[in-house]
């Protein structure tokens, strides 16, 4: 069944109560205070999830006290900020453009970020620095109502602002009965969701009735939560934000240092980036593939999730490729074929090295799929695989414009990896594709900006 509460694997225990009323009825009429129960019940396995994912990512045991709504005592003071909500990694990048956008157009006020995964943290961190006057970063609180109450006496914020789909029943109930707004950005809905939250019955419904305004990426999204009870006057289309991505004006500079300090100039440069588990064995296949003809080839390989840096360490020494960490700062050098790039917050780097770029969560089944804006963003060929459900209207758009391509297999990812070194027409052609279909759809900050504004002003 369809998690209609989060995608997040750490969050699935909390909605065990939809499995629980499935098996009463067809439609899953669960109320607030029966999903409020059975999340006190799930609290234990809540927390032991969490030292078990610590075995492998430490980071995982650390900051509980947030969790529950209890802001760590260094925090800044902020007064009465802004709340903008990022679950992880990608909605932290996706949260990038607007955040900057507040923070250039609204300097004095002030930001509070939450998050609830390391790597999102850690994102946040490396974007924005440490907590100060005007900026505050800690975990979001479970959706434990007393959690969320004492969150909310705490930080007091203006305005809550959800990037993407990350609905919490509690948390939005709490907010909006404090007189908080509720703006879901960026939003995002396919049919398989919206069909999750019409089962949903009467949470699904309480759910809608406590959003202020969504500012949709697609129409189809703005239909959706039309068709799930959001009133049409509060669903505003905006695009996405994902297409205002700026790249840093020194980035292809120091893209370049990197190729002359690591001698890359005359070698072939491909990306694997943010692969999954299973699909790492595919990437690292279709480079086996490409050494054949181009034995000069460098992959960067960036896995998603820094859990999974050691694993993927072992798999490529496994299979006997030269290796070469980020993290241990050595040097590429003629004979590495692969750098794992173990390092966070450096993936732009990479794609401005590269000459093609693969986007990885769509390899496998179920997938979801990642932002395949960013390396179209820095001008380099792209390519991912079918399961892109995640992404669904953007990389729709861009197949149909030229600016995008599917593989399949490690055979079709080696391929078209190939075909791009060997025809520069052929990168050139989806290069140009893709800054098009960039330059088309940008705006969609402005807009987003406008919607927010009553809550950025003076008085808010």
């Amino acid at each position: 069944s369809h998690n209609y509460l989060s995608s997040k694997p750490k969050q699935r225990l909390v909605y065990a109560g939809r499995i629980i009323a499935s098996s009463i009825s067809e439609e899953w009429l669960l109320p607030r205070w029966l999903y409020t129960v059975l999340l006190t019940l799930a609290f234990p396995f809540v927390f032991l999830r969490l030292w078990l994912r610590g075995r492998t990512s430490p980071a995982y045991r650390l900051r509980w006290r947030e969790r529950l709504g209890r802001a760590p005592s260094d925090a800044s003071m902020l007064t009465r900020p802004i709340w903008l909500h990022a679950v992880s990694l990608g909605e932290t990048l996706a949260a990038r453009p607007l955040v900057e956008a507040i923070r250039e157009h609204y300097p004095d006020v002030p930001l509070l970020i939450t998050t609830m995964t390391p790597t999102g943290s850690a994102q946040v961190r490396a974007l924005w620095g440490d907590d100060n006057a005007d900026f505050a970063h800690v975990y979001a609180p479970y959706d434990f109502p007393w959690a969320v109450r004492r969150f909310l006496a705490h930080w007091q914020p203006r305005a809550l602002v959800i990037m993407e789909t990350e609905l919490w029943p509690n948390t939005l109930v709490a907010a909006r009965a404090r007189g908080i707004p509720v703006m879901l950005a960026n939003a995002r809905l396919s049919e398989r969701s919206a069909r999750g939250y019409e089962r949903a019955g009467l949470l699904g419904a309480e759910l809608m009735r406590q959003l202020t305004v969504v500012a949709a990426q697609d129409e189809a999204t703005a239909e959706r939560f039309c068709l799930l009870g959001v009133p049409s006057n509060q669903v505003v289309r905006t695009g996405s934000v994902k297409f205002d991505l700026a790249v840093p004006v020194h980035l292809h500079d120091d893209a370049a240092r990197w190729r002359v300090a690591w001698s890359l100039l005359q070698r072939s440069v491909w990306v694997a980036a943010s692969t999954h588990a299973g699909e790492d064995e595919i990437v690292l296949a279709a480079h086996r593939a490409i050494l054949q003809t181009h034995p000069e080839a460098l992959l960067i390989l960036v896995p998603r999730h820094p859990e999974r840096f050691d694993a993927v360490a072992k798999l490529i020494s496994s299979e006997g490729l030269q290796a070469v960490r980020r993290s241990s700062h050595e040097l590429v050098g003629a004979n590495t074929q692969v750098l794992l790039a173990d390092s966070m917050g450096e993936l732009l780097l990479w794609l401005a090295m590269a000459k093609v770029a693969f986007v990885g969560g769509s390899l496998l089944a179920p997938g979801g799929g990642h932002n395949a804006l960013e390396p179209l963003a820095v001008g380099v060929s792209t390519l991912t695989g079918p399961h892109y459900t995640n992404f669904q209207s953007i990389n729709d758009t861009l197949i149909a414009a030229g600016a995008l391509t599917v593989v399949s297999s490690a055979a079709e990812l080696a391929q078209a990896v190939l075909a791009r070194f060997d025809d520069p027409e052929l990168l050139q052609r989806q290069r140009a594709a893709g800054a098009a279909v960039m330059a088309a759809n940008q705006g969609a900050v402005g807009r987003q900006l406008e919607l927010l504004a009553p809550w950025l002003g003076e008085g808010a």
